[in-house]
């Protein structure tokens, strides 16, 4: 004779709902503001500001220099909690989440 088992509670999606990752720096939204600003939002309930005026200006810009297109800044996405635009751009959220929990802005 087998012991019946409850399948609610030990069925793989009940596992699975439970084991959901979330790290608390994957941005969650994005909203673009005036003068090559971003307001990000992260999975952990923190928000604040990316500033990349100073970057998309500068000679050091490299991929970045793109950005001072205020048409393609505006086209700010996010791909798997990162905030990228096309042609494979992207911050990472992980450094962004540190500096705006200390400073509420990250300046680049």
């Amino acid at each position: 004779m087998c012991a019946e088992s409850s399948t609610s509670s030990h069925s793989s999606t009940a596992l699975a709902e439970k084991i959901v990752p979330r790290s608390p720096w994957r941005v969650t939204a994005v909203e673009v503001l005036p003068a090559f600003q971003l307001r990000v939002f992260f999975a952990d309930g923190l928000a604040g500001i990316v500033d990349l005026a100073g970057l998309v200006h500068s000679p050091r810009a490299g991929v970045f220099a793109a950005l001072a297109d205020p048409a393609l800044f505006a086209q700010v996405t996010l791909e798997y909690g990162a905030v990228s635009w096309p042609g494979d751009v992207d911050l990472a959220p992980d450094a962004m989440h540190s500096e705006i929990q200390k400073h509420e802005v990250w300046t680049l």
